[in-house]
């Protein structure tokens, strides 16, 4: 078999054997990677004059790879956190090629010692409870689109669901009534349910019974009555941002995202006393360190923690030395 058919063989069977059917990776997962090898194909045809389907691994370097990651971070603007996202995906095919075809193992470890680049840890941007409801108050509530728009940013920053769990979210997934919860889909396919508060499930009820869809519609859908994409919760977002900010000034110094919601429900969360384990189970963490960075963001905590230490009342003085004769004792 040749080695450009090699190539072609693995790529397509590191989607449909490794990530799809024994890893049954999530459809976000395999739109990543497959977004990962678009750009190194494409970015390896530029470089070699070579086709996708013609592309041999022999191409495939570590010193190729690199100048790839390279080309992404300096051509495409990317941060080196997204950098490390794609280097991730080269990663994981080639430790796939290590087991499936022995050949290219010597390849697939060299590529699989490139390491992730550091970058700095930036302190989270969350909203503060004044800077959410000036937020709400920015959508136009007179009509459907700004309706659905609250809604969907309330239940935002009170549950702290992700993009996509957002998205992805059907009116069958709303539980109203006496302990009313919405339940959603994470990372790793794992299911989870998020209590809601009284608010939330008065403005999710008003907003289900405009919506009048079937149990597997749409929670928040977009005109065409598919689900709303990431890029148009992030144009959303920005547009009632741009309005909330005339009324709310702080919101000028702070650049917010969607997932900055997220940050939001977890501050509220543990500015209220909530333990990091509850929270890390609210939001569907693997594992309770990862909450850890909440404690950081939070300067009123550590105003608090500050204000329990109490000042050193020992009085300063000056050095004396030991009596001579006691001094040489010492030396003995």
């Amino acid at each position: 078999m040749s080695t450009c058919l090699q190539f072609s063989e693995l790529l397509q069977k590191f989607f449909t054997d490794r990530l799809m059917h024994q890893r049954q990776v999530s459809p976000h997962t395999i739109a990543s990677y497959r977004d990962t090898f678009r750009l190194l194909l494409c970015f390896a045809q530029q470089e070699t004059g070579r086709s996708p389907a013609k592309l041999t691994m022999e191409v495939l370097t570590p010193e190729f790879v690199g100048t790839f990651l390279g080309y992404l971070e300096k051509n495409r603007a990317i941060s080196a956190r997204s950098r490390n996202v794609r280097l991730a995906a080269i990663h994981s095919f080639f430790r796939y090629v290590a087991l499936s075809e022995p050949a290219w193992s010597a390849l697939a470890q060299r590529i699989l010692a490139i390491p992730s680049k550091r970058f700095d840890r930036r302190p989270i941007e969350y909203l503060t409870r004044p800077e959410v409801e000036a937020l709400l108050a920015a959508t136009d509530r007179a009509t459907r689109r700004g309706r659905r728009d609250y809604t969907l940013l309330l239940v935002a920053a009170q549950t702290g669901l992700r993009v996509s769990e957002l998205t992805g979210l059907r009116c069958e997934d709303v539980r109203l009534g006496t302990g009313g919860a919405v339940r959603c889909r994470g990372k790793g396919r794992k299911e989870r349910l998020t209590p809601l508060r009284k608010d939330v499930v008065a403005a999710l009820r008003a907003w289900l019974r405009e919506r009048a869809g079937d149990p597997t519609s749409s929670l928040f859908p977009s005109v065409r009555d598919g689900p709303l994409s990431r890029d148009a919760v992030e144009h959303l977002l920005a547009k009632h941002l741009a309005t909330a900010r005339k009324e709310c000034p702080s919101l000028t110094k702070k650049h917010i995202t969607v997932h900055a919601l997220r940050h939001s429900a977890a501050m509220d969360l543990l500015q209220r006393g909530v333990d990091r384990a509850v929270i890390a189970l609210w939001l569907g963490h693997e594992s309770v360190e990862t909450t850890q960075v909440y404690l950081h963001a939070d300067m009123a905590m550590k105003e608090e923690a500050l204000a329990k230490t109490a000042p050193n009342k020992t009085p300063h003085g000056r050095y004396r030395p030991d009596d001579h004769l006691l001094a040489f004792l010492k030396t003995l």
